[in-house]
């Protein structure tokens, strides 16, 4: 063994210190370029240019592949983008150099939440809030994905844990009224969508949530006044005029809940609900002309939706146009059919047999 060891030709002291000197000069070089390529980098992103920052970032990958913050940096990038598939691999590939680093998964749960995988992002939000127990971000996450996946009880303490951090974040407690809502717990609700109001008396969606709350508790009269709140404060938010629309229906007050349901539609032109609502009213109020008008607009906006086509049939029978709503009311027949719905299929059958 030593003989073969003899045989092989010892460096000179001066090839080491060549080549020292050149493994230097060559991470030198690199680290000049790295940081020349960060500094362009941020430089592009103040500018707004993601996509030349995101080119940047690739390079700067391929200079130090064991940067974690570099991978972070692409995911960021990907996601302002809305490229959610890439951004999300670019956090698991800083994750997998810096496992301990909250922000990293914070912003991989984001991004699988942005691709629907509420699992996923749920298992990332909370090894965020493990890592970092006051990141109020992470548990709202958490509480968004979870909802997401019906898991209301764990929503609501994931919020209970923001509250506790942030006793004075109206959005949280906003969330904890909803999810509440969701769980039919309406005076509960109540009391934490009046704590959230209290916050932030100037939120639209609050007074919506709390009109919901009082509404489904009972109180009308205050779901009314809350719902009223919500509209001054939201007028262009088509939801809420339809819900002051079914309170003024509930209580018989159909020229209400038709002004109601007409500043919904009036919101939200496009709004399929809205008009069904309005043709609903003027089909009991025996205003065939003006249903005939809201149905044509709500089979036009929704072509799948059989109910629609019902309606519009019995609309136009009502004017004695009968073979007009023969027609509409075979093509309802035809979609309760392809929709496998009995109770539509017979429905429609009963009136044919009636007007044929």
């Amino acid at each position: 063994m030593s003989g073969l060891l003899g045989a092989i030709a010892q460096p000179t002291q001066a090839q080491v210190q060549g080549r020292q000197t050149q493994g230097v000069l060559l991470a030198q070089n690199n680290n000049r370029q790295l940081n020349d390529l960060l500094r362009q980098g941020r430089q592009q992103v103040n500018a707004g240019d993601y996509a030349g920052a995101l080119a940047t970032y690739q390079q700067a990958a391929s200079i130090d592949p064991e940067n974690a913050r570099i991978f972070s940096g692409i995911g960021y990038l990907q996601a302002r983008q809305n490229n959610y598939q890439e951004a999300a691999t670019a956090y698991q590939q800083a994750i997998a150099l810096d496992n301990d680093n909250a922000a990293f998964y914070y912003a991989l749960g984001y991004s699988l939440a942005n691709l629907e995988d509420y699992s996923g992002a749920a298992e990332a939000y909370r090894r965020s809030t493990q890592l970092e127990r006051n990141n109020v971000d992470a548990y709202l996450g958490l509480g968004v994905v979870l909802v997401r996946q019906e898991d209301y009880e764990g929503a609501l303490q994931a919020y209970q844990q923001v509250a506790a951090l942030n006793p004075n974040n109206a959005v949280v407690f906003e969330s904890m009224g909803s999810v509440l809502i969701q769980q039919e717990r309406y005076t509960e609700a109540v009391e934490t969508l009046r704590r959230a109001l209290q916050l932030n008396p100037r939120r639209g969606s609050i007074q919506l949530n709390l009109g919901v709350a009082l509404v489904n508790s009972g109180d009308l009269a205050n779901g009314l006044t809350a719902f009223e709140q919500a509209a001054s404060l939201e007028p262009r938010n088509a939801q809420i005029h339809l819900q002051i629309g079914d309170i003024f229906r509930a209580q018989g007050n159909l020229d209400q809940a038709l002004v109601s349901y007409q500043r919904g539609a009036s919101a939200e032109p496009n709004s399929p609900e809205a008009q069904a609502l309005i043709g609903s009213v003027l089909l009991e109020k025996g205003d065939y002309l003006r249903a005939i008008v809201a149905y044509r607009r709500l089979v036009e906006l929704a072509p799948q939706n059989p109910e629609g086509f019902y309606e519009l049939g019995l609309a136009l029978q009502g004017r004695n146009r009968t073979d007009e709503a023969i027609a509409n009311l075979e093509q309802a027949l035809t979609l309760y059919q392809q929709q496998n719905n009995a109770e539509g299929v017979e429905k429609v059958e009963e009136v044919l047999d009636e007007i044929r």
